[in-house]
């Protein structure tokens, strides 16, 4: 593989290196211009829709650039697929994620410090590790690309506030230029993208959201006859690759042992089956072309299948983004494909519900500033610890924080670790053997301050740094490269986020008050989200054009393929209606917090979330969730079980 320095003749030579390098014989829409504007060492956007293409505007680059090519990613298995084919092709590639054994952690490590590697991928939790992000402070990054990169704005569907933080990230390791990536970026999304990380307005490469190739198909159906529908939809087309999507774990369980039920090759697939089950079951679906995965957004993702034949919603979308997000894993090969929702308006409750359990009340944003503002000027916090004081979600948790960051109260420093766990591989004595001297004390000093369990031993760090009178980053170097030797396995825990107290707030309910009224915007927003999707499902008009102008792509004709336009009138959709709240339940539910007093049942937003089954950090600890009267309301309006709740008081 000939390494490129000279700008004109990489520019020159772009055909070549795609078809040599990559087996492509020619570049797909946008491609071309998102990498001319790379190889020029300026930064770029690439807004592609799904199966556009993407991941060649950083694979490519980084085969010509001298340094490492950064690629930050949530999606485990796009990192899994994409490596296994770059290694195929001689392109030296790792990634960085919670599924690595230590062994190859310890030899991706050792590869990325002998600059033998080419293409690193992360997760953008991995920043939170201060052994990685120390790492790449000493290497060269020539390209720091962004995936999902839609997560980093707020008025997105999938805000994260550790997007955020990667504009910084990209500057503190010294990126010589950012590339940020999306499928689902509204024009205001994509105003944030360019703003946070420096891009200017003629390196957004932009392609057209438009599929040709996807029937959209809408079906209203009451929920008793869901189940029987969507299986006469499977058996009324030919077999092929199939998702069906759902909104919760049960439910993707229950569907796939109906389909099964009914002689079709069906698994279930959600974020709470063990590591190893859900890969084979993704083995399973990659090698196959008619088995049918019932999953929720936990699957599909990154996933590199292009003859997807149809994709069904079972439950609604959580929004407009979603929706086009999970229609896009169909058909990416650019034969004709299906993708049908199955509209049971039923589901809109338990959707809006979900939108409610994120918002904090008054009280509980009032005693977390009281808490926060109360600590030192340098200070160290669990997100752990914080969720379960004030009864606040973990990323809500993040969220508020980052608030506090961007509005100058804090500055936000690296993670830290409050406790290593470490297996020892070899004996101490063994250990010692490979050190002399002042060395040798030192990591014999450090090893005692451990305790033992029954197979792990457990390190305070800050207890270590205080006994042994040294700097913490000598004790994380120390064990850090015990591990990378092979001596002991080695596992961070109970990490801490460190924070610097730029100013106190003035009036510190005013502040609770303001960041109050923040998540009840974003409550609204994610509500609003919800009836775009309902109209977009009911539209009298074509709904490919109007799901295209919600991305900034504006079509003059008709698509001819939506169901609008296949059965030239809108579909009616059944009005949700509010549940009445069942007054024995509700009796139920009033003895029951008797008989636990005081408890966290005694505030009535928690009471609410309670009754309506959605769970909070307090209803957690309190073991409130295995309750038999835990969502026996989940029909009802949370608004209208929460007023009642409120009024009772």
């Amino acid at each position: 593989m000939m390494v490129r320095q000279n700008t004109e003749q990489i520019t020159s030579d772009l055909d070549f290196i795609l078809r040599e390098d990559f087996g492509f014989d020619q570049f797909l829409p946008g491609q071309r211009e998102v990498i001319q504007t790379l190889v020029a060492g300026r930064s770029a956007a690439a807004v592609f829709p799904t199966g556009g293409g993407k991941s060649i505007c950083y694979q490519l680059p980084s085969v010509v650039f001298s340094g490492v090519t950064l690629v930050v990613s949530p999606l485990i298995a796009l990192m899994k697929d994409q490596i296994d084919a770059l290694t195929q092709k001689g392109i030296a590639a790792v990634r960085f994620d919670s599924t690595l054994t230590q062994d190859e952690y310890r030899s991706a490590m050792d590869r990325l410090r002998s600059r033998e590697l080419r293409l690193v991928y992360v997760a953008p939790e991995r920043f939170n590790n201060e052994r990685f992000r120390g790492l790449l402070e000493e290497l060269p990054i020539s390209l720091f690309a962004v995936d999902e990169a839609h997560c980093i704005s707020e008025w997105g569907h999938a805000f994260r506030p550790d997007y955020l933080k990667l504009a910084r990230a990209a500057v503190d390791c010294g990126a010589e230029r950012t590339l940020a990536l999306t499928a689902t970026a509204t024009p205001q999304v994509l105003e944030d993208i360019r703003r946070e990380f420096r891009i200017d307005p003629d390196a957004a490469i932009t392609t057209g959201f438009y599929r040709p190739n996807l029937t959209l198909r809408t079906t209203a159906v009451g929920r008793s006859e869901r189940a029987e529908t969507l299986v006469a939809r499977i058996q009324s087309r030919p077999p092929a690759a199939t998702i069906v999507y759902v909104t919760l774990q049960k439910t993707a369980v229950e569907v796939a042992d109906v389909l099964k039920a009914a002689g079709l090759p069906a698994k279930p697939y959600h974020a709470g089956m063990k590591p190893e089950l859900r890969a084979e079951t993704q083995d399973w679906f990659l090698n196959s072309d008619q088995a049918i995965i019932v999953a929720t957004i936990a699957f599909g993702m990154g996933i590199d299948k292009s003859d997807i034949r149809y994709v069904y919603h079972y439950n609604l979308a959580k929004s407009l983004e979603s929706y086009s997000q999970e229609i896009g894993r169909a058909g990416r090969d650019g034969l004709e494909s299906i993708c049908e929702s199955l509209v049971c308006t039923d589901d809109l409750r338990a959707l809006e519900n979900f939108a409610y359990g994120d918002t904090p009340t008054y009280d509980s944003l009032l005693s977390f500033l009281r808490d926060l503002f109360a600590q030192p000027e340098k200070f160290a916090v669990s997100i752990y610890d914080l969720q379960n004081r004030h009864d606040i979600r973990d990323l809500v948790l993040k969220t508020l924080l980052t608030y506090l960051e961007l509005d100058g109260y804090l500055q936000g420093g690296t993670p830290i670790y409050g406790e290593y766990r470490f297996k020892p591989l070899v004996s101490s004595a063994e250990i010692l053997d490979q050190f002399v001297d002042e060395r040798r004390e030192f990591v014999a000093s450090l090893l005692k301050q451990s305790r033992q369990a029954r197979t792990w031993f457990h390190l305070d760090i800050d207890a270590a740094v205080a006994n042994l009178n040294t700097e913490r980053n000598r004790v994380v170097k120390a064990m850090d490269f015990l591990a990378e030797r092979g001596w002991l396995e080695l596992k961070a825990s109970k990490v801490q986020h460190s924070f610097r107290q730029q100013k106190q707030p003035e009036d510190i309910a005013a502040l609770a008050a303001d960041l109050h009224e923040r998540c009840l915007a974003r409550q609204e927003r994610e509500l609003a989200r919800l009836q775009q999707l309902l109209s977009l499902m009911a539209l009298d008009g074509c709904q490919t054009n109007a799901l295209a102008a919600h991305f900034g792509e504006n079509r003059a004709a008709a698509c001819g393929h939506c169901n609008w336009c296949l059965e030239e009138q809108p579909i009616a959709l059944e009005t949700s209606t509010d549940s009445a709240i069942d007054a024995a339940v509700w009796q139920r539910a009033i003895e029951f917090r008797s008989q636990h007093e005081p408890s966290c049942l005694d505030v009535p937003t928690t009471f609410a979330r309670f009754l309506c089954g959605v769970r909070s950090p307090s209803l957690s600890k309190a073991k409130m969730t295995g309750e038999r009267l835990f969502g026996q309301l989940a029909e009802c309006s949370f608004a209208t079980v929460l007023a009642k709740a409120t009024a009772e008081e």
